[in-house]
């Protein structure tokens, strides 16, 4: 039997609890290395974010619409700081609030974050006095114009896109954070690792869109003084290159700021006459009528199916080009009577009436088309007059250049192309055919009945001086918002023009919601379309081809020709139902036969307007609207233009616009 004594228990009770101390310390450095190496480097280190710069929206001749831009956010840690007054005096020149310079000087506290951000410029002092941490941050530059934040959208304040394109494109547009690593110093103060990598942010892609600048300041100021000065309830105006399909403006706008987005895009509305064009195109396609062929038209009131249908061009007779030249409601029922309630309803399916446009925009609407099946026997007579039919200016803009471009439905193209931050292109725009919607000789035949819409129909307020133009108005009563029936006196005027009528460059859409007093289209929509294209005509920019703007334009109006003008003098634009309360427009007189010369023959000369003491945007967009192209140049002196103001110069001439660096 082992007797143990007392002092080998307790020399046995040591070697165990030696044993014990020495596996655990081999568990601790051995199997527990990583969790103990984590744990000190968290009370060693901080990692700090490196935010990754979001890539730059561009326009399509590579001007910056939107981008981000490096700033700094600055912490304070008081006990390091050894200049004190200094420091307080930095603060204060940076604009920093009195409440935190005296935080930021108080040696009781340990860390101070200031509020507000700064431009490493600005803030170059401050960062290079001891205690002072400067932490990078990105800033979005937000678009000039209230038309582009709309269209472009926002980020919010922990810089997540909010709508438009932003939001659309934010998985390109992103970019991928990187991490630096720092070490807490003894005294709360914080240093590069110079063991730990740093982990550097990838920049998000470039995206440039086929947006115009120039175009879309233009669009966007006529659309505003528009609106204003008749009392609308907003409006729309969109700009494509029926060519290719690619989106060169897109300016929408409310009287009251409760709207958001690019409303051209998700707002449909009933579009009235400007509808009609592809009723006639869809009876000339299939060989239902002939220009020259009559119908009774009724002396202006019409009944079919226990409903009046009216015109307020009021005639006995009316050729099949007459009535869409005066925008006979009577005429296009009688007709749109010719096609099978199928057929109608594919003509306008065949237009993208309906469905989505496919344009990289989020909420785009669809519209409303609705089938045969679900019509009443009202219906085939509605949809002939632009009635019981919804769609989006985009929508419309879309159909109309296929008219343009000789029949086909082109997919629109709102992004042209997106760049890595080296510049390498990833993706570009093609061209894209929904379906051929027409034939080329029908797309012809209504792009001349169009033509004579402008030159001595409705539309008569849309016609240039020296280029010609094709286009239609439309007016259209105002559904209520719960859709129980139209507004009392409320009415959408509208105007879609191809510009030039012969080989179109491009084809422009107003619309105005509800203006006051004279609400019909082409007294209303197209004078505004006319003032776009007289301002991008004066730019003389890249929207426009000017080498191909110089054919001549005839306007007859004695012997044969008297009496289409003066007929075009009594047109007004119709509404179902609406009475003559408009002036008559007065038809433009030149002799039979005269053929104007090139644009630089018959500009008019015009003062250059005084700019002093305007923004350069605005000072700019003052001149175009005079009808002068502009160039900006730099200089210490104050914002003139040379030749000064008052000057009288032709339209189109080039006028310096001389503003501070």
């Amino acid at each position: 039997m082992i007797r143990l004594s007392r002092v080998g228990v307790v020399h046995g009770a040591f070697a165990l609890f030696a044993v014990a101390l020495i596996g655990r310390s081999a568990w601790v450095q051995l199997g527990q290395t990583e969790h103990w190496r984590a744990r000190a480097r968290g009370q060693q280190t901080v990692t700090a974010e490196l935010p990754a710069p979001r890539g730059a929206i561009l326009d399509a001749e590579g001007r910056v619409l939107v981008e981000s831009r490096a700033l700094v956010r600055l912490a304070i840690a008081p006990p390091e700081v050894k200049g004190m007054p200094a420091l307080a005096t930095s603060l204060r020149r940076l604009g920093v609030p009195d409440a935190f310079v005296r935080r930021a000087t108080d040696r009781n506290r340990k860390w101070v974050e200031l509020p507000g951000r700064f431009l490493s410029t600005d803030a170059e002092a401050v960062m290079a006095m001891r205690g002072v941490h400067p932490r990078p941050v990105l800033e979005r530059v937000t678009p000039a114009t209230d038309g582009l934040r709309r269209l472009l959208g926002t980020l919010d304040g922990e810089g997540a896109a909010v709508g438009g394109i932003e939001a659309a494109l934010d998985d390109v547009l992103r970019g991928e954070d990187g991490t630096s690593v720092l070490v807490r110093t003894g005294r709360g103060g914080r240093v590069a690792s110079p063991e730990e990598g740093e982990q550097p942010a990838s920049p998000g892609r470039t995206v440039v869109l086929t947006l115009h600048q120039g175009l879309q300041d233009i669009a966007e100021h006529a659309l505003a003084d528009a609106i204003v000065e008749m009392h609308a309830r907003g409006g729309d105006i969109v700009v494509l290159d029926p060519h290719t399909g690619e989106i060169r403006a897109l300016a929408s706008r409310r009287a009251k700021a409760d709207a958001s987005g690019a409303t051209a895009l998700t707002e449909p509305y009933e579009p009235g006459s400007t509808l009609k064009p592809f009723i006639a195109a869809a009876l000339l396609e299939r060989g239902r009528v002939r220009l020259d062929e009559t119908v009774d038209a009724h002396d202006g009131t019409f009944q079919l199916n226990g409903r009046t249908i009216t015109d307020v061009h009021r005639a006995k007779q009316l050729s099949f080009a007459d009535v869409l030249r005066f925008s006979s409601n009577i005429g296009m029922v009688q007709f749109a009577e010719r096609l099978t309630p199928r057929e109608e309803y594919e003509a306008l399916r065949d237009a993208g009436f309906g469905m989505t446009t496919g344009a990289p925009y989020p909420s785009e609407s669809q519209g409303r088309l609705r089938p045969p099946r679900e019509w009443s026997r009202q219906s085939p007579a509605s949809l002939a007059m632009g009635y019981e039919v919804a769609v989006t200016p985009l929508q419309l803009a879309l159909a109309y250049a296929a008219i343009a471009n000789g029949g086909e439905l082109l997919e629109p193209t709102l992004v042209k192309e997106i760049r890595t931050a080296e510049g390498a292109v990833t993706f570009r725009a093609r061209r894209r055919v929904v379906r051929r919607m027409m034939s080329t000789g029908t797309a012809e035949t209504v792009r001349e009945l169009l033509r004579d819409v402008v030159a001595s129909g409705t539309a008569m307020s849309a016609d240039l001086a020296s280029y010609e133009l094709a286009g239609k108005s439309g007016t259209a009563r105002r559904m209520r918002a719960d859709g129980s029936g139209y507004e009392d006196g409320a009415y959408t005027a509208s105007f879609v023009g191809l510009f030039p009528a012969e080989d179109p460059q491009l084809v422009i859409l107003v619309k105005l919601d509800d203006p006051d007093g004279a609400y019909y289209g082409g007294r209303v929509a197209a004078p505004v379309t006319k003032a776009v294209l007289t301002a991008a005509i004066a730019a003389r920019d890249a929207a426009l081809d000017p080498r191909s703007l110089t054919g001549p334009k005839v306007k007859p109006t004695e012997g044969a020709g008297a009496q289409a003008v003066a007929d075009a003098s009594a047109a007004i634009e119709d509404v179902e139902g609406a009475e003559a309360l408009e002036a008559r427009p007065t038809p433009f007189v030149f002799e039979l036969g005269e053929v104007l010369p090139a644009p630089r023959a018959v500009r008019r000369s015009r003062a250059v307007p005084d700019v002093r003491g305007l923004p350069t945007r605005r000072a700019v967009h003052e001149l175009h609207r005079a009808g002068f192209r502009v160039a900006l140049e730099r200089s210490s002196a104050a914002t003139q233009t040379l030749p000064a103001a008052g000057t009288m110069l032709p339209a189109g001439a080039m006028v310096r616009l001389v503003t501070r660096q």
